[in-house]
């Protein structure tokens, strides 16, 4: 028996645990923007509807009073002028007033709902932003898993949800049961007055009421952010395995490849280009090929080449050097020789040797330095 209860036992607390066994690292931002495009975002239901709430009663606070004398005015003319006449019996009579009672509806009733649905609308779009994706509503065998119903039930999501719910009743509950206790002489006096001061007063002090708990409810909302960002971040952890696959996923998409490249070759463009007032002499084709060499005998033996380009590049290392005043050598032979066996921040090979010291002699020679 008692090993019978401990296998129960066993099997209940699985129920509550949750598989994210080696999930310790932070989402990339792939593993984000795939859960973004399935419909998978995180935000607080309970601040949308508290916020909607609020945007509701404070609707009914400033235009409350008119809405509760249209509806007064018409529910009068209801029953004084339709009852005597007796028009409500006949077809036209019966058409007329569901004319009418559509008409009162949409002027006081259809703005409470635009301003709910608007609310709605802006307090889930502040959250999540707009997304159009069909996944969330689509048919997956798995929800009509019993057990995995079951877990759901009993996981930690589920009591969590629980535990707010309880919390919202507690809300409620506080709010009104200290609004009878300060209202219930109030409340007594109403046998005393009249129907419209009644109305009057039961209105008003709703709503302020209502208002009294959608503020509470918003700053629990506002606690049910900060838990569903904790939650949502927590749920999509990888592995470090889930790492390393999903960079050899990304590593092997010939356009990540490209864009890759493309990035660095930016990168080493500026790089290069940031270099070219540092040179000495720039040797060019003098169209269609540039090159920046620099001699420093600290850094290295030989002169050594700092930037190199072709066509358009070429152009824009000249316009570079010519705005900080570094010499420019024709020497067709020797440019394209270089542009074709040296890379950028190699030396100059010794069978080039004499050709590039001749011309650094001259431009020393130029500046005075020899």
């Amino acid at each position: 028996m008692k090993e019978h209860n401990k296998k129960l036992m066993k099997i209940n607390l699985q129920l509550f645990a949750e598989d994210k066994e080696g999930k310790t690292e932070k989402a990339t931002p792939k593993k984000r923007q795939d859960a973004r495009k399935k419909g998978q975002v995180f935000q607080s239901r309970e601040l949308s509807s508290a916020f909607l709430l609020v945007m509701v009663f404070l609707y009914l606070k400033i235009f409350g009073k008119q809405i509760y004398i249209e509806l007064a005015e018409f529910t009068n003319k209801m029953f004084e002028e339709y009852a005597k006449t007796g028009d409500f019996y006949t077809i036209n009579g019966f058409s007329v007033l569901f004319i009418d009672t559509m008409t009162v509806l949409l002027k006081t009733v259809g703005p409470v709902f635009a301003v709910a649905v608007v609310a709605g609308l802006v307090g889930a779009y502040s959250q999540v932003g707009f997304i159009f994706t069909l996944d969330p509503i689509a048919i997956k065998l798995n929800r009509l898993n019993p057990i995995q119903g079951f877990k759901r039930i009993f996981s930690l999501r589920g009591f969590t949800e629980l535990l707010k719910a309880l919390i919202k009743i507690l809300i409620v509950g506080s709010v009104v049961y200290f609004f009878l206790k300060d209202e219930v002489y109030n409340i007594l006096s109403l046998m005393y007055l009249g129907a419209a001061q009644s109305g009057t007063y039961i209105v008003n002090t709703s709503i302020n009421a209502a208002l009294k708990i959608c503020m509470l409810l918003v700053m629990f909302g506002i606690i049910d952010y900060g838990y569903q960002w904790w939650e949502y971040e927590k749920s999509l952890r990888m592995s470090k395995q889930e790492l390393k696959e999903e960079y050899k996923q990304v590593e092997g998409n010939p356009e990540v490849k490209s864009r890759i490249k493309q990035k660095q070759r930016q990168i080493s463009m500026k790089r290069m280009m940031h270099e070219v007032p540092d040179a000495d002499v720039v040797i060019t084709n003098p169209t269609h090929y540039a090159v920046a060499i620099k001699y420093d005998a600290k850094l290295h033996e030989a002169p050594f080449v700092v930037a190199k380009g072709q066509n358009y590049i070429a152009i824009r290392i000249k316009d570079i050097a010519r705005q900080n005043k570094v010499e420019i050598v024709e020497n067709k032979e020797l440019a394209r020789a270089i542009y074709n066996t040296v890379e950028v921040g190699e030396l100059i090979p010794p069978e080039l040797y004499q050709a590039v010291a001749e011309i650094l002699a001259y431009i020393y020679s130029l500046k005075g330095i020899i």
